[in-house]
């Protein structure tokens, strides 16, 4: 049996307008390391898709994901325009990433009610796909419909031809439900606090979907974002990340939609995640920090030395992670030195672990398993409300 292998990204996360040119440089020095991707994210500051535009602009051989382009924010037409148009000026290089957001950013921010978000993806997923292929955007669901009936539209085809006939599609997904359906029609997974110990838990429904597309995991990209902190003493690395996990544990939605602290839930840190959450809510982001448990933390990130970052890439592929995302974290922003001496070592332990990808094999880059663009990925499979 052949050895788990890891290709390696990096995760930007959010544009600031304060880290431009160290972000920059990290994307050209990511690509010279042979790093697989750089991904940028969005929430409701700077838009992904702009700045993956302006990385694919300055770099020829590292792809370009999105991490994640948010469903409500876009109609599924234009975001095949927007993935066709960086695929083809990118030469190829654009990984689609898409998510629903929550519901305070989708209704708050773009206005769009967050309900049914599975019964949404799959609808979405499917006309983008549709688009893509260049097929003309005729369609009627319960959340789409295209064109508007009694009006003058009519159903439009694509007018340019990207380079790829398929180009790889990710969800963000978190929920049971959600990861099956990220397994029935999307060609990548992109989880945040993925933990090989609580891996096979989440790995089964998404087994499911794979399987309701008649495919299984080989060749499905399992591409979590993994925070990094390099140095001596992996404790004092774990502080590091204390505010980012914070953030998201008692943040990301309310007492009672917060998917991540679910997920934690889900994960055995109940407790300690409800404590989280329930001191960022009143205002106490020093005590929420302080509430966040090492051993999730642990679980979640690569802390420390090399040697014991390697032995956790290790663990990371043999739960079924094919590529690790990782993103250099440290207090507020990172310098550009710290988080490029952070990308070589994660090189370094990969190498020393055994589990890098070669560049260049079919394992180094993601290929859409199975063929999914014979379907609609629209089926009348039931819609859930929560993701």
């Amino acid at each position: 049996m052949t050895a788990p292998t890891l290709r390696l990204g990096l995760n930007l996360g959010y544009w600031t307008g304060r880290n431009d040119a160290s972000n920059l440089s990290l994307a050209s020095l990511a690509e010279g390391l042979g790093y697989s991707a750089v991904w940028v994210s969005e929430a409701y500051g700077s838009d992904a898709v702009t700045v993956l535009s302006w990385i694919a602009a300055r770099t020829s051989r590292i792809d370009v994901g999105s991490a994640v382009l948010q469903i409500p924010a876009r109609s599924p037409a234009m975001t095949a325009m927007t993935a066709a148009t960086l695929d083809t000026l990118s030469g190829g290089r654009f990984r689609l990433g898409l998510g629903v957001s929550g519901p305070q950013v989708s209704e708050g921010w773009h206005g769009v009610r967050f309900a049914s978000p599975l019964g949404r993806t799959r609808e979405y997923v499917g006309l983008v796909r549709r688009a893509l292929r260049r097929e003309p955007l005729e369609y009627e669901g319960s959340h789409f419909t295209l064109p508007l009936p009694d009006g003058p539209g009519k159903a439009l085809t694509l007018t340019i031809r990207p380079p790829r006939e398929r180009i790889p599609l990710y969800l963000a997904a978190l929920g049971p439900r959600n990861l099956e359906l990220a397994g029935e029609i999307a060609d990548g997974w992109l989880p945040v606090f993925f933990s090989p110990a609580h891996a096979a838990k989440q790995l089964e429904p998404l087994r499911a979907g794979l399987a309701k597309s008649g495919r299984t995991l080989d060749g499905f990209d399992i591409a979590p974002c993994v925070p990094l902190v390099t140095g001596p003493d992996w404790q004092a690395c774990a502080r590091r990340v204390r505010g980012y996990a914070a953030l998201y544990l008692g943040g990301m939605g309310g007492r009672e939609d917060n998917h991540y602290t679910r997920l934690a839930e889900r994960m055995g840190f109940g407790p300690q995640a409800r404590t989280v959450q329930e001191r960022f809510l009143n205002g106490d982001y020093p005590g929420a920090m302080a509430a966040v448990p090492l051993d999730f933390l642990d679980a979640t990130s690569l802390l420390g030395p090399r040697e014991r970052i390697a032995e956790r890439m290790t663990a990371f592929a043999e739960a079924g992670a094919t590529t690790l995302n990782v993103m250099p974290v440290g207090p507020g922003l990172p310098g550009p030195d710290r988080a490029a001496g952070a990308l070589r070592t994660a090189v370094e332990a990969a190498e020393l672990a055994g589990v890098l990808a070669t560049p260049g094999t079919a394992s180094d880059s993601p290929r859409p398993p199975g063929s999914l663009d014979s379907q609609d990925s629209q089926g009348d499979a039931p819609t859930h409300d929560h993701a």
